[in-house]
């Protein structure tokens, strides 16, 4: 799913990248006027989330949300279809959207980063930033669990 999120909703960007949705903040590329919103989800072909009334009447395809709290807007994006189901292998940079590539477990990884011969490792194509399933992984997971989401790590069994 291809999605744009407004300024209103850029709480979710990372909730919904981590469950494989390519996840646009307008905060990210500095857009705030609508019409600029309506153009790059026009030409980019994304559904608009936003809780924006009156944008989301003029948008070709849009979700609108009520709610300020990430959880509550979380479960708005489930009723509304969104599959909020972490990815088996994440694809998009919880950051800034780019495309995620697996390291290989033979790779040096920054300090901050574990040893990708022992964890899942992935690298962001675009900024560099380097994402594997630790503690932040595991409160997304109960986030989305708590909501309907499916929080469970797909590899696991049971």
């Amino acid at each position: 799913m291809q999605l744009l999120l407004d300024v209103m909703c850029g709480g979710l960007d990372a909730y919904l990248r981590m469950c494989d949705h390519d996840t646009v903040y307008a905060g990210d590329r500095g857009l705030e006027a609508d019409d600029a919103l309506l153009a790059l989800a026009r030409d980019e072909d994304r559904i608009l989330v936003t809780r924006d009334v009156a944008l989301a009447a003029r948008a070709d395809d849009s979700i609108l949300l009520e709610s300020r709290d990430v959880e509550e807007q979380l479960s708005e994006l489930a009723v509304a279809g969104v599959d909020l189901t972490l990815a088996a292998e994440p694809r998009f940079c919880g950051r800034c959207n780019g495309h995620l590539e697996r390291v290989e477990s033979a790779a040096t990884t920054p300090e901050y980063a574990p040893d990708p011969a022992e964890t899942a490792v992935w690298r962001c194509r675009d900024c560099g930033q380097h994402f594997w399933r630790g503690s932040h992984w595991d409160r997304v997971a109960r986030t989305l669990s708590k909501i309907g989401g499916n929080g469970d790590d797909p590899n696991e069994d049971g």
